[in-house]
């Protein structure tokens, strides 16, 4: 396909410079058409308008310099580590005369109107850098101490073994500056990032695409501009990268069909699509560096506000869509206030009477609720959850309750069975691990209306499971599931009430993408006499303290928990696992006491006799993993040993914490750390020993881990951006949904609303990852 003839929907491998290995591993970062290169924006800028002369560098600066290699090699320090250190020269007077002859080819490679076009700085828009790196005066001496720079990166043996760097190389060098303890006056910059520039003799090695453009062309992007640095793919460095986009940008030619609404645009004066692109990319030179590193140029808000705007306004009419259809409508009568005051175990908190009069009054009315109902752990949602489930089924309705684990339905189904026991309710649990007779009459049971309540996992989803009255669907630990599977479950019935319930706090900016079509209901306040959980952090040396306190604590009549992050050995983890464990300490530490062990590949008849003996006493200290990080509720048990606890994650370990603490007596937790540790491990461990809020760890959690990485992007539906950032672009998500929700109720006109919706119903599961749009 010619390059002129190129839209944003043609494949990238047609683009000038993309073979088949090359798209292979555009595809790896979905990178699969034109368009999806130009959104591939990038992470950072530098100002090589203006480069620093390494001669006029001041320590603690943190800089671009243009360097002549003239030594590079790994060196080994007397405490047996590798560096690899590099010293370069002074190469402006190198650079001077490339930085002259710019212009020798514009974008498209033709001669005409050379400098002009070979330097400007977006293809198409006119704008021409200046460079102000000049030659340096002919007085001056050759580049020695004071004009020469070391660089040195820490167990780079890659860059020796890949030969990376060579003699005679002009690379470009960008990190923060110091003085050389062992130079003599030289400046270092450790672990820099780099960018080598490639004459026009040396084509790239290995590489299948076309010969590289001229010289001049090369450096008009890589000198003289605020230059876009991007994130490697794969082999791709940011030059290659850059060289694509400056291709796909000229190709286009401007044409870039606008994907935003016209009034929308006009009514928030945004810039046009095209423009946008070409100036994230490609900035203007008097474009503020501050701006572009904190994203807030025009160009940047811009792509910024159309990706919250499009994820904004499909939630939007998500939402539009789901209130369109008439629900059953539940009545709260006399029996349901009588039925609730019998099965009530503790009196309802301020919030838990909030929340569930917010439920209630959505299931009260002709349009299907769609509410999340989150609270920290031990909060009491479970509880809120019965009592909707109690409206409902005194209003002649089933009810099915959906969790994601057989450990978690088990518990649910335990508990609610228990707590409703004095009403004349049919409780029943439908999980894989039954045997196939029992499920096979379960089914029919819930085919006839028998069953009035159906707590289960997956199973319940299995197209041979019908509900002849399904009125309400909770889902519990909703991020657990993929997105598709909670619709598979509403549609069993004709337009049920939903109620989604997470125990993992869900950040603000998240709950608004996240769950952009639910209302949201907070549980934030646990019930009564809990008293406030103690959390340590320990190192190896306090091992035999730590188990001399447990043994204390089981002594008096308590119970304890002491979690591994593994079931097995480990041949590439230095870890101590569970199964292993739980002998050492039957054995070794703990031989007066009633141990039990739990885990993940435990039969589930296994798993409910050890979770029923440790609920009621029988086992005194219970060794597990992970599996108990939900569901299991013994108030008895007052004190968690977490072994190896920097492997953990701020939230399984808030999760893990929430075992305990469930009584009147005071509960410990006790987080043993492994060294060495990152800092990042550290920060995790200080949150839980200064905190337990869940929702300010949360928060800590999201800033940590970045939004992608939170609840699990694909699993728990969470839209895949890509330039805007959910930390970042706080006032900008809530700006753009506040628009968006405005254009779905109140568009300048049916017609730009028809027309955006079915744009949007083409790139809504490729550019964000989620369902069909409503």
């Amino acid at each position: 396909m010619p390059t002129s003839r190129l839209t944003l929907s043609s494949e990238v491998k047609y683009l000038k410079g993309v073979g088949p290995a090359r798209a292979e591993l555009l595809a790896s970062r979905a990178i699969r058409t034109v368009e999806d290169l130009l959104y591939y924006t990038p992470f950072r800028y530098e100002d090589r308008t203006r480069l620093t002369r390494i001669r006029d560098l001041v320590p603690g600066q943190t800089t671009t310099v243009l360097g002549k290699v003239l030594t590079c090699g790994l060196t080994r320090t007397r405490r047996g580590k590798y560096v690899y250190d590099l010293a370069a020269a002074e190469a402006s007077g190198r650079m001077g005369a490339v930085g002259a002859g710019l212009g020798a080819a514009g974008p498209s490679g033709s001669s005409q109107g050379a400098k002009e076009r070979a330097a400007s700085a977006v293809p198409g828009s006119g704008v021409a850098p200046a460079f102000a790196l000049s030659d340096p005066q002919p007085s001056r001496k050759p580049a020695y101490a004071g004009g020469m720079i070391r660089c040195k990166w820490f167990n780079a043996i890659y860059l020796e073994k890949n030969k990376v760097f060579r003699p005679g190389q002009l690379v470009f060098f960008y990190g923060r500056v110091d003085y050389d303890p062992y130079g003599r006056g030289n400046f270092e910059i450790i672990q820099p990032e780099f960018e080598i520039v490639v004459p026009e003799s040396e084509s790239e090695s290995g590489s299948e695409a076309e010969p590289e453009p001229q010289a001049a062309t090369e450096a008009s992007l890589q000198i003289g501009r605020i230059v876009p640095v991007y994130e490697s793919v794969g082999t791709l460095g940011s030059r290659v990268l850059r060289k694509l986009v400056w291709g796909a940008l000229a190709s286009l030619d401007g044409q870039v069909p606008e994907c935003l609404p016209e009034s929308v645009r006009r009514k928030n004066n945004l810039m046009d699509r095209s423009s946008a692109l070409s100036q994230t990319h490609f900035p203007d030179r008097n474009q503020p560096l501050e701006d572009l590193a904190r994203f807030r140029t025009p160009a940047q808000v811009r792509l910024i506000f159309e990706e919250l705007f499009n994820v904004g306004a499909g939630l939007a009419l998500k939402r539009r869509k789901a209130k369109s259809v008439e629900a059953a409508q539940f009545r709260v009568t006399e029996n349901v206030r009588q039925a609730i005051k019998k099965i009530l175990p503790f009196h309802p908190t301020t919030a838990q009477k909030r929340v569930l009069k917010e439920i209630v009054e959505d299931m009260c009315s002709a349009q299907p609720m769609n509410r999340l109902l989150q609270g920290d752990v031990g909060s009491g949602k479970t509880i809120v959850a019965i009592q909707a489930t109690i409206v409902a089924i005194e209003s002649g309705w089933q009810v099915a309750l959906m969790a994601p684990t057989e450990i978690l339905a088990m518990q649910h189904y335990l508990y609610m069975k228990q707590l409703l026991r004095p009403l004349p309710y049919q409780v029943d649990v439908l999980i894989s691990a039954r045997k196939a007779g029992e499920k096979e009459e379960l089914k029919k049971r819930i085919a006839q209306g028998a069953v009035h309540l159906v707590v289960g996992t997956h199973a319940l989803i299995e197209p041979d499971v019908e509900f002849p009255q399904l009125g309400l669907v909770v889902v519990d630990e909703q991020h657990r599931f993929g997105v598709l599977q909670r619709y598979k479950l509403i549609r069993k019935g004709p337009a049920p009430h939903v109620l989604v319930m997470t125990a993992t706090p869900i950040p603000r900016t998240l709950a608004l993408t996240l769950y952009g079509d639910l209302d949201v209901s907070v549980v934030d306040q646990l019930p009564p006499n809990r008293t406030p959980i103690e959390t340590r952090l320990l190192t190896e040396p306090d091992r035999a303290r730590t188990f001399e306190l447990i043994r204390a604590k089981v002594k008096t009549g308590e119970q304890a928990y002491v979690v591994y992050p593994l079931i097995e050995e480990s041949a590439k983890l230095d870890l101590r696992p569970a199964v292993r464990m739980y002998e050492h300490l039957s054995r070794n530490v703990f031989p007066g006491f009633r141990l039990g062990l739990l885990h993940g590949r435990l039969p589930s008849e296994e798993k409910e006799r050890v979770m029923r003996a440790f609920k009621e006493g029988e086992i005194q200290i219970l060794v597990s993993t992970t599996v108990v990080e939900v569901g299991v509720d013994v108030p008895n048990a007052t004190v968690m040993l977490i072994e190896h606890a920097e492997r953990f994650g701020l939230a399984p370990l808030h999760q893990l914490r929430g075992r305990i603490g469930r009584g009147r007596r005071k509960s410990t937790c006790l987080l043993l750390a492994g060294e060495p540790r990152t800092e990042i491990a550290d920060q995790r461990l200080r949150t839980m020993t200064e905190s337990t809020d869940g929702f300010r760890i949360a928060e800590i959690d999201l800033k940590l881990r970045g939004p992608g990485e939170f609840l699990g992007t694909r699993q728990a539906g969470i839209p895949t951006f890509r330039i805007a950032n959910l930390l970042r672009d706080e006032k900008i998500l809530e700006w753009a949904k506040r628009e968006a929700a405005e254009f779905v109720e109140r568009p300048a006109s049916s017609e730009e609303l028809e027309a955006f919706v079915q744009l949007l119903r083409k790139t809504w599961p490729h550019r964000y990852g989620l369902a069909r749009v409503g």
